[in-house]
């Protein structure tokens, strides 16, 4: 697999791609970055007047960003050996009312400055990315190179699609002179063919605590939402409540069972990080499709937490299909970028199903 976190190109020139009604200028900036970037399996078009990039490697795997905003909206890999054996990895719905036109769910980068005492959170202006570079090896590895400034954070976002897997790769740069406190998750909507086949693998032996997501444009469940209680019903019957925020609770199972609602965080207590030695949670953990007979393999880098929530009933609005939430995450203890450092942080998405 090709470097993540070291992906720096030399060229200084960049295409700002911005959502907004037909105009001529806007009309031409597919035209623009296909003509600068484009190349054998990276292809720059235009979605509902919003400039997106699509990516396809040698064996048919794809996925969709849109540019603007960093928003993946569609990983489609080669699951099976048959010609059409491809199969939609990320649950994405349109957004209702004045704001029909965008998609949410798919992945999405969130990150927040928590640098005030206050308790406001500051999300980043990350909504005006531009298209940095680009990079490919044959058309086996490709990559997409993303940049904005927010402030005095110079923000790098990086998309790269395998023939068997998929990374996001966020760089975060501070050019000022006070240190940054930053919460930031790289959450993935899973889509699954059944609620009652919906699992996770690996968590065993990890600790977690109830506790909402961060807020993104990209969110399907709002923290609120996230966190009410299941109605009663079939699939709640022979379920536990949750445990109640700020109470922590040792996973004992194998798997993690998905069909009713839940909202985690897998970590080690803030105070346990205090110690010398700690516990952390898995580097690596799976996704149980049972209704499709897949599995997907998600590995955090850089990132100590990871988040996990399924909608339980509440994903019947949304459609038939079933969706879970999830990807790594430093929600509880901020991470520090002091004057002139870089933080990183890292999700790669892959399978063996092939």
């Amino acid at each position: 697999m090709a470097s993540l976190l070291s992906f720096y190109l030399p060229k200084p020139n960049s295409i700002k791609a911005c959502s907004s009604s037909p105009t001529a200028t806007t009309l031409s900036i597919p035209e623009s970055l296909d003509q600068k970037f484009g190349r054998k399996g990276i292809k720059f078009l235009e979605s509902n007047n919003i400039p997106i990039v699509e990516l396809t490697v040698r064996n048919g795997s794809s996925l969709k960003l849109q540019i603007p905003d960093g928003h993946v909206t569609s990983y489609k890999p080669k699951v099976y050996w048959k010609d059409d054996g491809f199969e939609e990895v990320l649950y994405t719905v349109p957004a209702g009312g004045s704001d029909s036109t965008k998609a949410k769910g798919g992945i999405g980068l969130v990150i927040n400055d928590v640098s005030e005492p206050s308790s406001k959170v500051s999300p980043l202006s990350t909504s005006e990315w531009v298209v940095k570079d680009v990079d490919s090896d044959s058309i086996d590895a490709l990559q997409v190179e993303l940049n904005c400034m927010s402030g005095t954070l110079d923000i790098t976002y990086v998309v790269s699609l395998y023939p068997l897997s998929m990374a996001t790769a966020v760089v975060v740069k501070n050019n000022g002179r006070k240190a940054v406190n930053l919460t930031s998750a790289m959450l993935s909507h899973f889509k699954f063919k059944r609620r009652s086949g919906a699992a996770i693998q690996g968590l065993r032996g990890c600790s977690y605590c109830s506790h909402p997501p961060l807020s993104s444009p990209f969110e399907i469940l709002s923290p609120v939402e996230a966190m009410k209680s299941e109605p009663a019903g079939w699939f709640s019957f022979d379920s536990e409540p949750e445990s109640k925020p700020g109470s922590w609770t040792v996973q004992e199972e194998p798997y993690t069972i998905l069909k009713n609602k839940l909202s985690r965080v897998y970590t080690a207590h803030p105070m346990e990080r205090l110690k010398a030695f700690y516990n952390t949670p898995p580097s690596k953990y799976e996704t149980l499709d049972q209704g499709r007979e897949l599995f997907f393999r998600v590995i955090r880098i850089g990132y100590e937490d990871i988040y996990l929530s399924s909608p339980g009933s509440f994903s019947q609005k949304y459609g038939k299909d079933y969706f879970i939430c999830t990807g790594p995450a430093s929600m509880l203890v901020p991470v520090v970028v002091n004057p002139g450092e870089v933080w990183r942080g890292a999700q790669v998405i892959e399978h063996d199903n092939l």
